[in-house]
């Protein structure tokens, strides 16, 4: 039985969030990957290029023997059409297989849902197996990839989120009237 999880929203004024964003994604690109210029920017300053975009990051946290610790993150993007992209998941390996990875993507999915995004895309890699098989088991298929300015990307997938649950969707305005993905979950 996996050991229970609980998603909260990332909390910049929090030292430990702030290193768990930053070096849970560090952990698992240099193990397999280059750290790119991209990378460095978003991991460094997260306000400045996730949050200030209209984007959001998520926090998994043990809510079980070891209340509080972080297991996990990710991040949602804003992009510019008002879907979003799943970005920057990181399970910390002793958590792994534990649910983890889909309690994260499930809060970012509904995060995307609630602010009506028509979609949620994601930029990957197939050496990533079982990220790839989660993405897979929360509905994403794979479509042909773009140009990318990721190095390491060799696959997009996309969840169609205008066809689920036969409700159409859209990008809601915000009261500014600008189109975004930001959740802010409390």
């Amino acid at each position: 039985m996996a050991e229970p999880v609980r998603v909260v929203p990332f909390d910049p004024a929090r030292a430990d969030h702030r290193a768990a964003f930053r070096d849970l994604n560090l952990a698992w690109i240099e193990q397999h990957f280059v750290v790119e210029a991209r990378d460095r920017r978003e991991l460094d300053d997260p306000d400045a290029h996730i949050l200030a975009h209209g984007g959001a990051i998520f926090m998994a946290v043990d809510d079980g023997a070891n209340v509080g610790e972080i297991l996990g993150t990710c991040a949602l993007l804003a992009e510019p059409d008002g879907a979003c992209e799943l970005a920057k998941m990181a399970v910390h390996a002793a958590a792994r297989g534990r649910g983890v990875g889909r309690a994260l993507g499930e809060a970012a999915v509904a995060a995307a849902r609630a602010r009506g995004a028509p979609r949620v895309d994601l930029l990957s890699n197939t050496v990533l197996g079982p990220a790839i098989g989660l993405y897979r088991a929360l509905g994403f298929v794979e479509v042909p990839l773009p140009a990318t300015d990721y190095a390491r990307a060799n696959i997009k997938m996309v969840l169609d989120l205008s066809r689920m649950h036969g409700r159409p969707t859209g990008p809601t305005p915000d009261p500014n009237g600008e189109r975004h993905c930001k959740d802010r979950i409390g």
